[in-house]
């Protein structure tokens, strides 16, 4: 089964090498310092392809979320024992399942409105309903079914359900940097307020 778990262990791995690197020199770095060094060397190693990872067992996901805890702890100078949810809340980081379903939902964004690239347009078909119960203007997408969990992390198929999922003032944004800030406060809200 396709699970990533080199590829997680080698992302953890450096993620952790620079996390502990970035603890040696924290004192002598600002608070926007660290930030801004923290998303650039291991946010940015977090986020490389991590739409692969949608739908990727808990295992997984949770050993990526535990370098980001991490990361949170060392920019915020906060002790080991320290809750990472409230550090991550306040750096306004989105935890890691959240961060590939913000990936996967601006692929779509990006296919199905702008066309870019073609190839993952042609996987995605808008839903017409074959009779009208009540006036529907929310752009709704159709999910192939599938037989087997795996096939169900396929973009064809986890897009448009993902994109079916979104409430309808993220889905009926017209740009793309409308889209990506409303659809990072729903989130944002799914992560930490509900």
């Amino acid at each position: 089964m396709l699970q990533f778990d080199s590829h997680v262990r080698a992302v953890a791995k450096a993620c952790t090498f620079h996390t502990r690197a970035l603890r040696h020199v924290r004192h002598m770095l600002s608070t926007e310092l660290a930030v801004t060094i923290g998303c650039s060397i291991v946010g940015s190693r977090l986020d490389y392809c991590n739409s692969l990872l949608y739908g990727a067992p808990s295992m997984s996901l949770d050993r990526l979320q535990r370098c980001q805890d991490m990361l949170a702890r060392v920019v915020t100078q906060s002790s080991s024992r320290t809750s990472a949810k409230p550090l991550l809340q306040s750096l306004h980081w989105l935890p890691i399942r959240e961060r590939i379903r913000h990936k996967v939902a601006t692929l779509t964004f990006k296919a199905h409105r702008l066309s870019s690239p073609p190839y993952l347009n042609s996987l995605l078909n808008d839903y017409v309903s074959s009779r009208t119960l009540r006036p529907s203007s929310t752009p709704r997408l159709i999910v192939p079914r599938t037989r087997t969990e795996l096939a169900k992390r396929a973009f064809s198929v986890a897009a448009p359900a993902l994109w079916n999922s979104l409430p309808v003032d993220v889905v009926d944004t017209n740009t793309l940097p409308t889209f990506k800030k409303h659809l990072k406060t729903y989130l944002y809200q799914c992560a930490y307020l509900t």
